[in-house]
């Protein structure tokens, strides 16, 4: 779509939240908003906007406009920035080398206009220069979320199954609770690891009740469109479908 990305990219989210309401889903997890480098892993690589701070930005904002104006949450990630992962944290966890100062002025750079959104997801990779732990269950790279990028919205952990994280599922949840996170996202659908994480985990805390509640009245109702006609507009522009 090239020229057109950050018009393409609201069409095709808008087409997406659209569809994702009328299922009664009314969140979703976009934008993403990690910067590509040439190492990206694939995985994510195909996900990335650009390499470019201020694309990644302006289409992440188009993303996350496009949710709301349907009436559907966005949820932006992966924080405080995975774009320089070079192994699949589905596998292994992945380590950054770049020190603070440089992540700062990047990656960390992307998420700062959307510290005042509602809800955001961590990312499970090491920051060599600044924490050995995954960032997931670092209290150190929780604090650079709510610190130095300054968000204070709902904050939830990358599925918490993936095997970037080592230990139990349920003790996984909890180091990502005691870190800082607010809720434990867990993706693979295995009863017996949900009923553990909830033991583990317990109840949201009043502070993330309280995120909950200030997430919930950040939503608004769905804005009227002809959706015939949005993705006429975007066949025009080359965006194919919406898969």
């Amino acid at each position: 779509m090239g020229q057109n990305a950050e018009r393409g990219m609201y069409l095709r989210y808008r087409l997406i939240a659209q569809e994702l309401l009328s299922l009664g889903i009314d969140g979703n997890c976009a934008p993403l908003l990690d910067i590509m480098r040439p190492q990206t892993h694939p995985v994510l690589r195909n996900r990335c906007y650009s390499d470019d701070l201020q694309k990644v930005i302006s289409v992440g904002h188009a993303v996350a406009r496009a949710h709301v104006d349907a009436g559907v949450l966005p949820v932006i990630k992966h924080m405080p920035g995975h774009g320089l992962a070079q192994v699949d944290s589905h596998l292994d966890v992945p380590r950054v080398a770049l020190d603070h100062p440089t992540l700062t002025a990047t990656d960390f750079a992307a998420f700062r206009p959307f510290a005042d959104f509602p809800l955001g997801m961590t990312a499970h990779l090491i920051f060599d220069q600044i924490d050995p732990m995954p960032a997931t269950i670092s209290s150190v790279m929780n604090a650079v979320i709510r610190q130095e990028i300054g968000f204070d919205g709902l904050l939830m952990t990358d599925d918490i199954s993936m095997q970037a994280l080592s230990g139990s599922v349920a003790e996984r949840g909890k180091r990502a609770l005691d870190a800082g996170c607010d809720l434990v996202l867990h993706c693979n659908g295995n009863l017996a690891e949900m009923v553990s994480i909830h033991v583990a985990c317990g109840q949201l805390s009043a502070q993330g009740q309280a995120r909950a509640d200030a997430a919930l009245r950040w939503r608004g109702s769905p804005s009227e469109v002809d959706i015939a006609v949005l993705e006429a507009e975007l066949e025009a522009l080359g965006g194919g479908g919406i898969a």
